[in-house]
């Protein structure tokens, strides 16, 4: 690959860590109001101990639980984004 292959996909890559880290700080955002919710429903189920909030808090809590699995997809993300580029810089010294 040559060197300004290498540069221009470096860029490439930039864009898309910092697309990547956007959407983790959108998320943890989003984790944090949707997990509060989530207490607040629990703490309804048990004063009030009827099904619907019982209901609620589940589906709150499920909420809760699958943002926090696309969060992990979307830092996996970054981690091999992050990967790429230090060997594409790699290839880059080693090509001087």
């Amino acid at each position: 690959m040559s060197r300004a292959s290498i540069e221009r996909r470096i860029g490439e890559l930039s864009q898309e860590l910092n697309a990547a880290r956007e959407e983790l700080r959108v998320l943890d955002e989003q984790i944090e109001h949707f997990a509060e919710s989530a207490d607040d429903a629990r703490l309804r189920a048990m004063v009030s101990e009827t099904p619907l909030a019982t209901r609620e808090h589940d589906e709150a809590a499920r909420t809760v639980s699958s943002m926090r699995r696309d969060r992990a997809v979307w830092a996996e993300r970054v981690t091999a984004i992050e990967k790429r580029q230090d060997e594409l810089l790699d290839q880059m010294l080693d090509a001087k």
